[in-house]
C-alpha cells in the first residue's frame, strides 16, 4: 500500500460517513459505524424512518433529502438493488469529487459497471450478512462481525477508495475478499440465490398436498429440519424477485445444474439404486463442511 494510502486510512475516523437507506443492512452500518467513532448521516425515504434512527442514536444526523449527504466522504448506498444506480445517479448532484460511494447489493455485474460511469469514486460491495426480519427495527449491533465482505473492483476502480472501503470493512470485523463482480455474481447464485428459489419451491411442494389433513399433519410434525431447509425460502418476497431479476443468467445457470442434480436423485431412487444414492449422499456429507 502508497504511503498516500496508509496516511488516507489513518485519518478515516475523521471522516463523516452517509447512509442512504436506513433498512436493516443500513441500520446495522449505523450502528456499528457510530460505534466506532464515525460521524454518520443517514437519509431515509420515510421520515418515521428518520425520526426513530435519531431518537435511537444511530445516526448523528438524519433526514429525507439527499443534500445531506453533501457532508460525506463516503456514502453506503443501501437501498433495494433496483434504486442502487438512481441513487448514484442522484447523489452526484450533492457530493464533492473527492467522495467515495459504495453499495450493499447482492448483485454486482451490472450494478457496478453502471454505477462507476456516474462516479469514478465507486466501488462495489457486498457485505454477506442478514436476517429473516427487515427493516430498521431489525438492526442490531455486529451483524456484520466474522461475515464476509466482498468488495468487486474493476479496472478502472480508484485504488484509494478500494483501500478505504475495505479498511471499514476490516473495522466492523468483516472478512475481507476481492472478485471480479463476474464472479460474485456465479458465487453468489450458487450459495445464496439458488437456495431462496430451492427453499421457496419446497415450500410450494408442501402446500401443493391435496390431501388437507395430510397438509396439516406435516404442518404440526414440521421440526429443525424443515425450519433450516425452508427459511430463506420464507424471506422478502421483493428481494427475492430482484435476485432472480439483477442476476438471471448467473441464477438460471445454477437453477438448472440443481434441476440437474435433482433429476440424478429421481433416477437413482427410480432404478432402486441405494448404494449410488448412498454415495452420492456422502460426497454431500464430506463437501458439506466447506461451505461453512
Amino acid at each position: 500500500m502508497s504511503r498516500s494510502s496508509v496516511e488516507s486510512l489513518a485519518s478515516l475516523s475523521n471522516r463523516v460517513i452517509g447512509i442512504v437507506g436506513l433498512g436493516l443492512i443500513g441500520g446495522c452500518l449505523a450502528i456499528d459505524l457510530k460505534r466506532l467513532g464515525y460521524a454518520v448521516y443517514g437519509v431515509s425515504r420515510r421520515s418515521e424512518t428518520v425520526t426513530a434512527a435519531l431518537d435511537q442514536g444511530m445516526v448523528t444526523d438524519a433526514g429525507c433529502d439527499l443534500a445531506l449527504m453533501a457532508q460525506a466522504d463516503i456514502v453506503f448506498v443501501c437501498t433495494p438493488m433496483a434504486l442502487i444506480v438512481p441513487t448514484v445517479q442522484a447523489l452526484a448532484a450533492y457530493l464533492p469529487q473527492s467522495a467515495i460511494v459504495t453499495d450493499v447489493g447482492s448483485v454486482k455485474g451490472e450494478i457496478v459497471s453502471a454505477a462507476t460511469a456516474m462516479w469514478p469514486n465507486f466501488v462495489g460491495g457486498h457485505p454477506m450478512a442478514g436476517k429473516a426480519e427487515s427493516g430498521l427495527g431489525a438492526a442490531e449491533i455486529g451483524l456484520f462481525h466474522e461475515r464476509p465482505y466482498v468488495i468487486t473492483p474493476i479496472g478502472t476502480t480508484k485504488p484509494h477508495a478500494v483501500d478505504a472501503v475495505a479498511e471499514i470493512a476490516t473495522q466492523l470485523g468483516s472478512r475481507l475478499y476481492k472478485s471480479t463482480p463476474t464472479a460474485h455474481d456465479r458465487a453468489v447464485a450458487a450459495i445464496s440465490h439458488l437456495p431462496v428459489m430451492v427453499s421457496s419451491c419446497l415450500l410450494h411442494a408442501c402446500l401443493s398436498e391435496s390431501d388437507a389433513d395430510v397438509k396439516t399433519l406435516a404442518q404440526h410434525l414440521a421440526s429443525s429440519g424443515f425450519c433450516d431447509t425452508s427459511r430463506v425460502g420464507g424471506g422478502n418476497p421483493e428481494l427475492g424477485t430482484m435476485m432472480a431479476q439483477f442476476n438471471r443468467s448467473a441464477l438460471l445457470q445454477s437453477l438448472q445444474q440443481y434441476r440437474h442434480q435433482l433429476d440424478s436423485v429421481i433416477e437413482l431412487i427410480e432404478a432402486e439404486q441405494w448404494n449410488a444414492l448412498e454415495q452420492k449422499l456422502s460426497i454431500a456429507q464430506q463437501e458439506r463442511p466447506k461451505y461453512l
